[in-house]
């Protein structure tokens, strides 16, 4: 599966707006998008601004596509079980996505970045439910529960990243710092995702 490998802060620049794909980097000066608030490229100061209604539906795609780290491929393939689903497509796709493993570890705490996340997860340093899965795409269900592997416990990347969370900041999450594990505790409803998006304007993207 190919995967994006350039700059992460370039695509929050050409989103304009932070995508938060760097962990603590973003929350500082260093964050690129504090000095360079244009889109990259060697017209980016003078590039119009103005979309059409396509290219507003657009950017609200690639937005959404980047900030969990997800190929076209795959993004369309969530959104295509979104429509099988009962209820509005477009917040099951945002809570498609909120089920994947390396995003909970990422709202648990214990990555600074999904792309982190993902990174542990490919590496076998989580378990779910007492069985290591290395799949970041995997889907939890409710009562699932995540846990560090007992050899990857002292990793600096892990505890680091959990000394800046807050402890059960999502109501449909809860952590216990002490044995390193989380767990899933149900689908979390729309409006409780901290998720700056217009869903609707993907579902009317992909229904043209």
């Amino acid at each position: 599966m190919a995967r994006y490998t350039g700059p992460s802060c370039r695509l929050c620049r050409r989103e304009r707006q932070k995508l938060f794909l760097k962990g603590s980097k973003c929350y500082s000066e260093k964050c690129p998008l504090e000095k360079k608030n244009y889109v990259p490229g060697q017209h980016g100061l003078t590039r119009r601004t103005k979309f059409s209604e396509y290219g507003v539906q657009l950017r609200e795609k690639q937005k959404v596509r980047r900030i969990y780290g997800l190929q076209e491929v795959q993004f369309h393939n969530y959104f295509e079980k979104a429509i099988r689903q009962k209820g509005v497509t477009g917040g099951n796709l945002i809570k498609l996505l909120e089920r994947r493993l390396d995003n909970v570890i990422f709202r648990l705490g214990f990555a600074s970045s999904r792309k982190a996340a993902r990174q542990l997860v490919l590496h076998r340093h989580f378990m779910v439910n007492n069985q290591i899965v290395d799949v970041p795409s995997f889907s939890l269900a409710p009562g699932d529960t995540v846990t560090v592997r007992e050899k990857s416990k002292k990793l600096d990347t892990i505890h680091n990243s959990l000394r800046r969370t807050k402890d059960n900041v999502y109501n449909w999450l809860s952590i216990d710092k002490a044995s390193l594990s989380g767990t899933f505790l149900s689908v979390p409803e729309r409006e409780d995702i901290p998720l700056n998006a217009n869903e609707q304007l993907i579902v009317e993207l992909y229904s043209k």
